[in-house]
């Protein structure tokens, strides 16, 4: 008992211990005032309200990177059971989701560990956890946020199935089918990494079985498109013809898209490790590519680093071929990748401090780390909710508040400028406030007869002040100002109608 207690207690497992606190401080501090909730929460939300209070089912999730093609709702089902136990409380699934993300890291400890040892993984978890643009992205209620876990297990199934487990394929379909559902657009090129894996150990593949119930898996995560696809024909599949055929979304000019995005990909990979300062990220990438080229032969030997290899290759390799969205292709869409890029670096520094001079950089690169990134959340975490242009949760909660105080029971509307356009955040949180308040009453809001007592309420928009002029100027002719409150970014003005408009 006592070798097990000093063998829990050693210093490796104290140090990954409490960089994952670390972790989860950073990912939880302040989210309760900071949370974005948004045209996407507020959309997601909806669809769960009406799931929960008017039964209402549904077969499709958001819309994908790609116009039209919508994910599966297991996003939507996934957050459901956290919205029912906040009692509508967006924080709810958002805590659920942080803990998916520190989770992942710890897998990808567990990961980096198994290829090169503890220092390898240790240095891929502390640059994991305080990287602020994995801390901002697992801090985002959407459905890109769960490609941290899925990506993480992934590779971990795949260095069981390298070990031979017999469960360890039908987990890599039913994941691979799950990050199609979850993930932003490039998860797509799972599909052909996976396959390439399989080619080369396609000695250790199972029965038929076991291959027969993978597949099955993999297809029944696409199971709720299906059925709407039948019920619904030609939704899904006309998009898709929309996408692959009429918007040539694929091509063979990749040398042309190579020499556009070279730029992107290198911001993609630097961002990764800092914010700011993208420049100071070459020196060490280039170091980190020449380390690699210069111990290739080593790390080749090792199975599980092959994995990497191909996985991080995957994207690139794939979106050469990939014109995008309309033309566009963004970060987020590479989601289910972070964490690879960020395992892949690590394992050549480690392997590179195993002298003097690759002692120094990686010192070196932890230090720049650090600062680049204490600086960059320090500046978030410390921002004011009286910033006149921050949007955030707890800002949003104090405008609810001041409406239904202001209003002291009497009947109002309700008109709201958000960018861009749609307000599905205020319509959920004054269904949620109002439900909560009042029941079916909403505490006074109508939303189909216009009365006298009106509150504008409206979000600034730095990117095209001249739209919310021109709603603004229309107000005027509708209802007069009486009284004035700011919440941030966030405007909220009561009126009184005027009688012509009534």
């Amino acid at each position: 008992m006592k070798k097990k207690i000093k063998s829990f207690f050693k210093t490796s497992n104290v140090l990954l211990f409490s960089i994952l606190s670390l972790a989860f401080f950073v990912r939880i501090y302040r989210i309760n005032e900071l949370l974005g909730f948004w045209y996407d929460q507020g959309r997601d939300a909806l669809v769960i309200w009406d799931l929960w209070h008017k039964g209402k089912l549904f077969l499709i999730g958001p819309m994908m990177g790609f116009t039209g093609i919508f994910r599966g709702p297991w996003y939507y089902w996934l957050i459901a059971p956290f919205y029912l136990l906040g009692k509508g409380n967006a924080l709810w699934p958002m805590y659920f989701l942080i803990l998916t993300t520190v989770l992942a890291i710890f897998i990808l400890y567990i990961i980096g560990k198994e290829i090169a040892g503890e220092k390898a993984g240790l240095i891929a978890v502390f640059i994991a956890s305080i990287s602020y643009y994995l801390v901002s992205a697992s801090r985002w209620l959407s459905n890109p946020t769960p490609m941290f876990f899925i990506s993480a297990l992934l590779v971990w199934a795949v260095f069981q199935f390298l070990k031979k487990k017999i469960w360890s394929l039908p987990l890599i379909a039913f994941l691979v089918g799950m990050a199609l559902n979850f993930g932003a657009a490039a998860e797509v090129f799972y599909i052909p990494a996976v396959l390439i894996i399989l080619f080369w150990k396609r000695k250790s593949l199972p029965n038929i079985k076991i291959l027969s119930l993978s597949l099955f898996l993999f297809f029944m995560a696409f199971l709720p498109q299906t059925v709407f696809e039948i019920r619904h024909p030609g939704v899904f599949s006309t998009a898709i013809k929309n996408f692959l055929i009429e918007d040539k979304s694929f091509t063979i000019s990749f040398w042309e898209i190579i020499r556009i995005r070279a730029s992107f990909y290198y911001q993609l990979i630097a961002s990764k490790f800092w914010i700011n300062n993208g420049n100071l990220f070459a020196p060490f990438l280039i170091l980190v590519i020449g380390g690699l080229a210069l111990k290739w032969k080593e790390f080749w030997k090792n199975e599980k680093f092959r994995v990497i290899i191909v996985f991080t290759l995957a994207p690139f390799l794939g979106t050469l071929f990939f014109r995008g969205n309309q033309g566009n292709i963004y970060d987020y869409y590479f989601t289910g990748y972070y964490l690879f890029f960020i395992l892949l670096v690590s394992l050549v520094l480690a392997r590179l401090s195993e002298n003097f001079l690759g002692k120094a950089v990686l010192t070196i690169f932890l230090i720049v780390f650090s600062w680049e990134n204490y600086h960059s959340l320090r500046k978030d975490f410390t921002i004011s909710l009286s910033d006149p242009k921050i949007i955030a949760f707890e800002n949003q909660k104090s405008t609810m508040d001041w409406i239904y105080k202001d209003a002291k029971g009497e009947k109002f509307n309700v008109d709201t400028y958000v960018p861009p356009v749609i307000p599905y955040a205020y319509d959920y949180l004054f269904l949620w406030y109002g439900t909560n308040g009042c029941g079916e009453d909403l505490c006074g809001l109508e939303k189909e007869k216009q009365l006298p007592l009106l509150y504008t309420l409206y979000e600034v928009d730095p990117p095209h002040p001249e739209r919310l002029e021109r709603w603004l100027n229309r107000q005027k002719g509708i209802g007069k100002v009486e009284k004035e409150e700011r919440f941030g970014g966030i405007i909220i003005q009561r009126r009184i109608r005027i009688r012509e408009k009534l």
